[in-house]
């Protein structure tokens, strides 16, 4: 009967933890089929032949000047600095999801002292007692099983987030060096402009100086002067308006260097550099590789992968052990004797039956949270391929308008000869060759604005190319 009961007993016991284990995976999702991502940028076939920026992309300008500028800028920027504290902080949450994993052991030390009260369940006058001492000395150490790789995908999701998180400080630190390079170049640009400004300025008035004395002569109309007039001032409007952009370029380059404005390098006007040409011939395939944005948006649908896979084992049972090794005495002179050990084992079983849906909402939220992130990576993915395509386009734009302007400039070259040699002669007077020198300088000033237009789409060329990143799969 005995035996009976025994075989029954435990069977009984086998078919309830089978209904438990049943009932704590009901409404188990379905295994979820891994994303896959476009490996390739949606960007129409390229011919150039080109190579890829470097990590120190900026340093082909040649610039010493604008080399500590930017070294300054990645040193102080306010910007850059917030980035590197997100990624710290990403990091440490590696660190945190890690500590979860594997054994724990802790060591625990009390000492208690306590009155006995006369009205309690053991009266002071049975005990002989009304104070006593207990001290305790332990030991303890735990595990829980990861059977359903519920805190190794904790960890990795962890390890993604800090490897977009890194991602974003890269990202940050190609658009701060890019805004800090355009910025410079936009100050020489108006330091170019302003010295054809003053030279025009100089042969207005001197054109108006002849001017005044024709009409003095009466050889002119008087009101020949007020033309002379309005364009002088219109020559000196442009310088204030060259001299305030100048300033307000240096106060943005301060405040992307996180410093005042006289704290920055000194800097000297000099020539525009040339602009290179060229686009890799791999970059509808290479580009996610190499543009941060894109890799920390890739990163993210990972994390989002696997924590989708942390909400799906929460189904499942969790299984953990427990063990205790200490002594405990109400004399500390007796606490490390053998008889006052108090060893303990447990093991425990976590088992989700009724949670009003707690789990299924959870997994439909990490469901949802990578169908954003997804989403995200695509927005970026065609970004990213709008962004070339537009420097592109921009670059072979401005080159044909460079190519016609410097034909202007070329002819009013030879109309500003022709004129200085006209007046040698004594044919004319001196204003058909200032007449030719305004026009030479305006055209001149146009170049000077395409050859900055042309540096800046540059710029933004090696910026949209990743600015020199690499994707990096180190742990951070």
């Amino acid at each position: 009967m005995s035996s009976w009961r025994s075989t029954h007993g435990g069977s009984a016991a086998s078919l309830i933890a089978v209904l438990i284990a049943l009932a704590g995976c009901a409404g188990l999702p379905p295994n979820a089929q891994p994303v896959n991502l476009p490996t390739d940028v949606p960007l129409t076939e390229v011919t150039d032949q080109g190579l890829w920026p470097a990590a120190d992309w900026w340093t082909r300008y040649r610039d010493p000047d604008l080399d500590r500028v930017v070294d300054r800028a990645l040193a102080n920027s306010p910007s850059l600095a917030t980035a590197g504290a997100r990624f710290e902080s990403a990091r440490q949450s590696v660190r945190l999801a890690g500590a979860a994993l594997g054994a724990h052991v802790e060591a625990s030390a009390d000492a208690n002292r306590q009155r006995l009260s006369d009205n309690g369940l053991f009266p002071p006058r049975l005990l002989g007692f009304h104070w006593y001492d207990m001290h305790d000395l332990g030991l303890q150490a735990s595990y829980t099983f990861d059977w359903w790789g519920k805190q190794k995908d904790s960890v990795n999701a962890a390890m993604d987030e800090a490897h977009a998180a890194r991602a974003d400080r890269h990202a940050a630190a190609i658009v701060l060096v890019s805004s800090v390079i355009d910025t410079y170049f936009g100050w020489q640009a108006d330091q170019i402009r302003l010295a054809l400004a003053r030279q025009l300025e100089a042969t207005v008035a001197r054109e108006g100086g002849i001017t005044a004395a024709r009409i003095r002569a009466e050889l002119e109309s008087a009101d020949e002067i007020h033309r002379s007039d309005s364009s002088l001032a219109a020559a000196r409007e442009q310088i204030a308006a060259l001299e305030a952009s100048a300033r307000l370029r240096l106060v943005a380059l301060a405040a992307l260097a996180g410093c005042a404005v006289d704290q920055l390098p000194a800097m000297t006007a000099k020539p525009l550099p040339a602009v290179g040409n060229g686009l890799p011939d791999d970059v509808k395939i290479d580009l996610i590789a190499r543009r941060a944005d894109l890799t920390a948006s890739r990163w993210r649908v990972e994390a989002a992968e696997k924590n989708r896979g942390v909400a799906r084992a929460e189904f499942y049972p969790d299984i953990s052990i427990n063990a205790l090794i200490g002594v405990q005495s109400i004399d500390v002179s007796n606490l490390l004797r053998y008889d006052s050990r108090v060893p303990a084992a447990a093991a425990a079983i976590h088992l989700p039956i009724f949670d009003a849906g707690r789990l299924q909402a959870r997994y439909g939220a990490a469901q949802a949270a990578l169908g954003a992130a997804v989403a995200s990576y695509q927005d970026t993915l065609v970004n990213a391929a709008r962004d070339v395509a537009t420097q592109v386009t921009s670059r072979a734009e401005i080159a044909a308008q460079r190519a016609q302007r410097a034909i202007e400039v070329d002819a009013a070259q030879q109309l500003k000869l022709t004129a200085v040699a006209r007046g040698r002669q004594g044919v004319t007077d001196a204003r058909p060759e200032l007449t030719a020198t305004e026009y030479w300088i305006e055209q001149c000033d146009a170049l000077a604005q395409l050859d900055a237009a042309a540096l800046s789409s540059d710029i933004g060329l090696q910026r949209a190319l990743g600015g020199g990143y690499v994707r990096n799969n180190s742990t951070p």
